[in-house]
Order: structure tokens, then C-alpha cells, then sequence
């Protein structure tokens, strides 16, 4: 198998929070990173702004060149571009892993709540969208205040990792891994990703209680 940190990833909405953050800490830990924005000039100028901080090797493209310039993709965009991003992006993305990170979110003033979605999740969204790609779920719940910060050494907080293709997770959970405190943890077929995707609504509302970015711990594994 190719070694993980020889890959290429790539950050759809990589000049949004957490695209930025993961991105930050994928370029600290020596990868190479690709930015996607719809704009090319704002992916260059967040891609120069990681490698002031992070270090490494960090480009900014148009969302279709970093698509297919990159071996693995991060999907971190906001639900309401969700589906329109991936069709455009099909012939792109084919044979490549793609990491559905994107929580389909509503906000009014009791808080946030989970939307629902046809396909069941914005995951299985995207597996629909792309046949050909190898389509996981993975990093909905960190914290992008943590990870943009660099004098926090360690993420401490686990990663659920969900997808039908076994080598796929894998790769994921190496990724997670490469941040210092994330443990990647397999967490179920990709039907399972509706739950996943609505929690982040229950840890949003923790935060805001208890003015903290708390995370997920699996306990006995």
C-alpha cells in the first residue's frame, strides 16, 4: 500500500474553518495539501496563510484542479453548495478517496438542529453523486478552533471513520492519525452517517453552554 503521508490531499472549502484547521494540521505533519475554493486567488492566498503558520507544502486551486490533483479529498463546504460541488466534480473525483466531512445544520434561536436530507445523509448524498469514487464520512466532530491552533500539541479526541470500503477507512483513520491526539476509529457502514453528521448539533450546543470545544471519546476500544 502506498504510505499515507506520499498522498496528496486535497481541501474542498479549504478556506472555511474546518478545512483550514484539518489543513493546517496536514501541512504541520509534512503532507502535501492542496486549498479548493471556488475562487483560485482566495485558495492561494489560504494556502499561503497555512504555510506561514504550518509549514510545508501548501497550494491554492479552483475546486476542479484541486479535485483532480489530489489523491484523497476533503469535503468541507457548506450544505447549501453540497450537491451541486459533487455532480459538477464527478469525473474529477472518480477512483479517489473522498471524506464527506459536511453537517447538514439548521440554526434558529432554540439553537442548532439537524436537517433532514433525502439520501439520508449528506455522506450517502455524495456516494450517490459520485459512483465512482470511494466515498467515506469522517471529522465531523473536531474542532477547528483547536486545530488552527497550533500551541495546542495534541487534538485529543477521536475521529469516527464510516464507509463500505474497508482499505478506504483505513486510509482515513492513518489520516486522523497523523494529527497529534486524533485516533481514528471505524465507525460503521455509510448508512450510519445520519446520526453522525446530526450530533455535531448536540456537541454545538455543549459548547455554547459550557464555553468549551469538547470532542468525542470511545471508550473500551
Amino acid at each position: 500500500m502506498t504510505d499515507i503521508r506520499d498522498l496528496t490531499v486535497g481541501v474542498l472549502g479549504g478556506t472555511g474553518a474546518q478545512g483550514k484547521g484539518l489543513a493546517i494540521r496536514w501541512a504541520k505533519a509534512g503532507l502535501k495539501v492542496i486549498i479548493g475554493s471556488r475562487s483560485a486567488e482566495r485558495a492561494e492566498l489560504a494556502a499561503k496563510e497555512i504555510a506561514e503558520v504550518a509549514g510545508g507544502h501548501v497550494e491554492g486551486k479552483d475546486n476542479s484542479d484541486c479535485a483532480a490533483d489530489s489523491d484523497i479529498v476533503l469535503v468541507a463546504v457548506p450544505w447549501d453548495g453540497h450537491g451541486d460541488l459533487l455532480q459538477s466534480l464527478r469525473d474529477q473525483l472518480a477512483g479517489k478517496i473522498v471524506i464527506d466531512c459536511v453537517n447538514p445544520l439548521g440554526f434558529d434561536k432554540q439553537g442548532p438542529f439537524a436537517l433532514p436530507v433525502t439520501e439520508g445523509s449528506a455522506a450517502q448524498q455524495a456516494e450517490l453523486l459520485l459512483p465512482e469514487s470511494r466515498v467515506t464520512a469522517a471529522f465531523h466532530h473536531v474542532s477547528a478552533v483547536l486545530l488552527a491552533d497550533l500551541s495546542v500539541s495534541e487534538v485529543d479526541m477521536d475521529v469516527l471513520v464510516l464507509g463500505d470500503d474497508r482499505e478506504a477507512t483505513d486510509t482515513v483513520r492513518e489520516l486522523a492519525e497523523l494529527v497529534p491526539g486524533f485516533r481514528g476509529v471505524y465507525g460503521g457502514r455509510l448508512r450510519n452517517a445520519h446520526q453522525v453528521e446530526a450530533f455535531t448539533a448536540n456537541l454545538i450546543a455543549i459548547n455554547r453552554r459550557y464555553k468549551t470545544h469538547a470532542g468525542l471519546k470511545i471508550t473500551g476500544v
